[in-house]
Order: structure tokens, then sequence, then C-alpha cells
């Protein structure tokens, strides 16, 4: 782990997670024969034509795994991946963005960030992100020439559920050591594919960039330790629903961690094989089905503190069409 300088009160930032912020995009119909820079210029509409031509030559844009030349000729079905290199020279916009804001006090504020959300600004996506909207609404947030103020962990964009911000510096240092030494607790909850058979297991396996794929990650003996602990709470037909506790926080961790036992998130199209596909299909799940579902820290005042997100309604929704759990399907108790 890359820890901060002396003094810093700065995240430490996983070196595998500040290299990049990724993009992932998905050609339709409509898209068929358009070449590959025109398909992403329109896709990421904050990239300039010369920076988009840079990051294509760089091998950052990637078809279904593979660099192509920007003249490439998309169809339905592909997997675009922009890799944008991450920046600390991206000017900061406060926006008046909606925020669910769960608690608020001095020192920190919880927010249950909903699915699509980018946390933070990057040369693809200098607006519109968590740190906008709360820029505009806590300007009492110190900038302190970083693109992540009062930022001391992320979700990924399609991942809702809570999320913690520092507002002072007794709290960011306050979280940064919490995380550092492992003693914040995090609890998901995960829709993948199939009927898993445990009760509950624990999952260590260490996480990395994949080889095959760099802007994938992957269980690789090279990689950073990483820990999942999953307890079953409903069985359907084809899926389960789980609460997943991770110790570790790497890139993509519970998606990476599932996938590897069979079990991908549904919706997640990453990390899925034809078998979570079809049932993602079969369900409309439209974006990965994970939710932060509660954070438990310590305040800068000493108490410890949980906070939760209730399951965000489109994920509500996916459940209420599965129906009844399996065992009650086939008549048992």
């Amino acid at each position: 782990m890359t820890q901060p300088a002396p003094g810093s009160t700065q995240p430490p930032i996983e070196a595998d997670e500040r290299d990049f912020e990724l993009f992932d995009l998905y050609p339709e119909r409509s898209h068929i024969g358009v070449r590959l820079d025109r398909y992403v210029a329109g896709e990421l509409t904050d990239l300039s034509r010369t920076y988009l031509q840079t990051l294509i030559d760089d091998g950052q844009v990637l078809v279904d795994g593979q660099a192509r030349r920007a003249a490439f000729k998309i169809t339905p079905g592909q997997h675009v991946t922009v890799a944008i290199p991450e920046t600390a020279e991206v000017e900061i916009e406060a926006q008046d963005l909606p925020l669910d804001v769960l608690y608020d006090d001095a020192d920190v504020v919880a927010i249950n960030k909903p699915a699509g959300l980018v946390v933070h600004p990057a040369p693809g996506h200098p607006r519109g992100t968590l740190v906008n909207g709360l820029l505009y609404r806590f300007p009492e947030i110190s900038i302190a020439g970083t693109t992540r103020p009062g930022i001391v962990h992320r979700l990924d964009k399609d991942t809702s559920g809570v999320m913690i911000v520092a507002k002072t510096d007794r709290a960011q240092t306050s979280l940064v050591e919490q995380w550092q030494a492992r003693t914040v607790g995090k609890t998901y909850v995960a829709l993948v594919a199939g009927v898993v058979e445990e009760e509950e297991a624990t999952i260590d396996a260490p996480i990395g960039r994949d080889p095959a794929n760099r802007l994938r990650m992957a269980a690789v003996r090279t990689g950073k330790d990483a820990v999942s602990h999953f307890t079953v709470r409903t069985r359907y037909r084809d899926a389960s629903l789980l609460d997943v506790r991770i110790e570790t926080g790497r890139t993509h961790q519970i998606r990476v961690h599932l996938a590897m036992i069979g079990a991908p998130v549904l919706g997640d199209r990453l990390y899925s094989t034809p078998k979570s596909r079809s049932i993602t299909h079969d369900h409309s799940v439209e974006r990965h089905f994970l939710h932060a579902a509660s954070l438990t820290v310590d305040l800068p005042t000493g108490q410890r503190t949980t906070f939760e997100a209730p399951l965000a309604g489109d994920l509500v929704a996916i459940l209420d069409r599965l129906g009844r759990p399996a065992g009650e399907a086939n008549g048992a108790s």
C-alpha cells in the first residue's frame, strides 16, 4: 500500500486505484459502423478530440480488451473501456446537485450515493461528480490542491450506498488512520448469479491488474491482499442475495472475488459470464447489483457510529420481480 507523506491527511490510495479513471461504454444498434474515436467522443463529451486521440494512440481505449485504432468500426455487443490517467490539475466547480444526506455534523457528512454518480472529477468527467455537489452544499470543505477534498474512500460509479466525507482536517486524519488500521466496518448487499450453496464463507485472494487486460482487476498471486466475507441472505431460483463484509478495499474487490467463485454480481458486464449475462437479462438488471448498505466508523468525538443506506429503489424492484425465495417456491415452510 502506498503510504501518505508524513503529516499528510490524504488517504493512502492504492497504486492500482490511482492510475486511471475507468469508463465502461457499451455500443447499441444505432452505433453500427461508427468510428471508435467518434463513438467515444459522443459518449464522453468532456474529452477534446486531441486528448481522445492521445488516449487511443497510447492504448488507453480498448475494445473487448484490445487496443484499436481511431478508425476502427464498432458494433453492438462490444465493450469499450476508456482509461483516463488521473491528474490533480482539474479545476473543481461547485455545482448544485441533489445529495441524499444521511448524517451531517461539524466534522463529517454521510451520503447515500446513487448509482451512476462518479465520486470525484477527472479529465474525462470534470463536472457532475459527488465532489462538485459537496463543494456547493458544504463550501467549508477544504480543497487543499486536490480533486478529492474530504474523500477518504470511494464507491464504483454504478455502486449505490453509504459514503462518509471529512469536512475538517481532524476528521480527515482520523478516518484515514481508521482505513489504514482496517477498523472500519463495511457491509454490502449483492445479488449474484446462481444458487450459492454455502451459508457463509470467506474469500481470501490477492487482487491486482489482470495480466490479460490491464483495465480489469483479477485474483492474481502478485496482487495485494484482499479479504471478503459473505453470508447468504436469500436464495432464489437462479440467483442469491448476499451480505458481504470486506476487510480490505481493493479496486472492484467484491466483484472480482464473487466472480472468482463462480457467482458474478448480476448486471456486472466487466466480470460477467454467459450464464450471469443470461440471468441479468432475464431479470432486467440494468446496472451491477451492489449496494453499500452500512459503514461503521469512529467519529472524531470518539463515538462509534454506524451509517446505513436503504436499498436503492431500482434494486428493490429487481427483488420484487424475483418473487419468492427458492425454498418457498418449492413448498417448503
